[in-house]
């Protein structure tokens, strides 16, 4: 069993912080502490919560010059682009404004013989796996709706951004959500895998791999406890001959890029008509070669490090293994690139659907850009991969966005934007991506389970 987590720093290869893990007694004692806790919190007015949540938010808002550097300390995000906090309240505040009618009773009918409602009652214990990629808007996504609804949340954070948890946990017990109802927990992945199979949770949202999601869910076969997931992605952008053409160049190579492409919807392939095809690529070149990586504690920095040395060698693998099978790099060797953590984004043309590039997650700062004839071609590119987190589509035309959207496997469909978590719609997917729906009323439907009340009055 694992004695001790580290957070080894990107920056510069140093442990940044450590944490000790939980023993599997004492872990489950959290658990049982959150069963114990649960009831008399669900039993408060919704309101009550919902105002106790919110004041949580706030107090982490409070902590943002604090968290910024942090961050780029543990993850390696440039301190320029201001730490999460925006996105983080406005997941949490949209949940907070449907909470009264995404909960409401679903009224079936009432007569002088019958009542008949659903209820939306809270699962009990939820247990949330964030990712470190965005660590605080990743887990607001459950945390926020899950304790409105009245479950107590148990929260393990990733090892790379392991202050995070602690943070949450800190500002929401201020603001006066108790200790029991939100806890944060530092657990190895045996301990984890026993809580679960032991039935300690009573719903578990992971966010993270292939290979860990499906560790979640052999760890619960058996128990029935429902296992929300969102895994990798591949998410390709399509440029149509109607495109406004610098728009879709600036949006989906920020989307390709940004968090040194570390984000589970960034934009990892690109397929441009033939009509605008040059254009894109050199454009897109331009833009890139105009980024400055470097120290993410420096202002001037607009490409961090990678968050691990691992997960920049397997970009480098990928983009090495594609230039052998004849595709073409277009981005010169940065200076700053160290041969680890610090990694030259890269625009790859000639590429085929037989690289790993194209097919495998890169999860780093690397695009694949090809020219397609028709939206069929696009069509069936887009669709030929494991994974169907979202899709970006460029054109002027809603109708036919509408139409080649019908026909993508995907969980959303953006038009004329990307990289984009709108809370009012469900952030969900399909194939290896998982099967989760966050945010929204489903959101709230995922975190909460139906009861139905059939009653017969007395009558004489």
């Amino acid at each position: 069993m694992t004695q001790e987590l580290q957070c080894i720093s990107p920056i510069d290869g140093s442990v940044f912080a450590t944490r000790k893990v939980e023993s599997v007694k004492s872990a489950r004692a959290i658990a049982d502490r959150a069963r114990a806790a649960q009831a008399a919190w669900a039993a408060r007015p919704l309101e009550e919560r919902t105002r106790l949540v919110m004041a949580g938010v706030a107090a982490v808002g409070a902590m943002n010059d604090e968290v910024v550097p942090e961050l780029a300390h543990m993850m390696g995000r440039p301190v320029r682009y201001g730490g999460e906090f925006g996105g983080f309240k406005e997941r949490a505040g949209h949940m907070a404004q449907i909470a009264q009618d995404a909960l409401a009773d679903i009224e079936v009918g009432e007569d002088a013989t019958f009542k008949r409602y659903i209820k939306r009652v809270p699962h009990g214990v939820v247990f949330v796996v964030a990712p470190w990629n965005y660590p605080y808007m990743t887990a607001i996504n459950t945390v926020a709706p899950a304790l409105i609804a009245g479950n107590s949340v148990i929260l393990k954070h990733a090892t790379q951004t392991l202050l995070v948890g602690e943070r949450m946990a800190r500002a929401f017990h201020a603001a006066g959500v108790p200790e029991d109802v939100f806890q944060n927990v530092f657990l190895d992945h045996d301990t984890t895998s026993a809580l679960i199979a032991d039935g300690a949770f009573d719903f578990i949202n992971f966010t993270g791999s292939v290979g860990g999601g499906r560790a979640m869910e052999r760890a619960a076969a058996g128990t029935f406890t429902p296992v929300s997931t969102e895994l990798g992605g591949k998410d390709p952008g399509y440029v149509m001959e109607d495109a406004d053409l610098d728009a879709a160049v600036d949006t989906l190579i920020d989307g390709a890029m940004y968090n040194s492409g570390q984000c589970c919807c960034g934009i990892e392939r690109i397929y441009v008509h033939e009509s605008l095809y040059d254009a894109f690529v050199e454009k897109a070149v331009a833009i890139v070669r105009g980024y400055k990586l470097g120290n993410p504690l420096d202002p001037e920095t607009t490409l961090g490090p990678m968050a691990h040395v691992r997960f920049a060698k397997e970009v480098r693998a990928q983009i090495d293994e594609a230039l052998a099978a004849g595709a073409t790099a277009h981005i010169e060797t940065f200076d700053a690139d160290d041969g680890g953590a610090y990694l030259t984004p890269q625009i790859l043309t000639d590429v085929t659907h037989e690289m790993r590039v194209m097919r495998d997650e890169s999860f780093g700062p690397v695009v694949g850009i090809m020219k397609v004839a028709s939206d069929e071609e696009a069509i069936a590119l887009m669709n030929d991969s494991e994974f169907g987190l979202t899709a970006s589509l460029w054109t002027a035309d809603v109708a036919r966005a509408q139409s080649v959207g019908d026909r993508i496997e995907t969980g959303t469909v953006f038009m004329n934007r990307a990289d984009y978590l709108d809370p009012g719609l469900c952030w969900t997917g399909c194939k290896n991506t998982g099967r989760g729906g966050g945010l929204s009323v489903i959101g709230y439907h995922n975190l909460t389970r139906p009861k139905s009340y059939h009653l017969k009055k007395v009558t004489k």
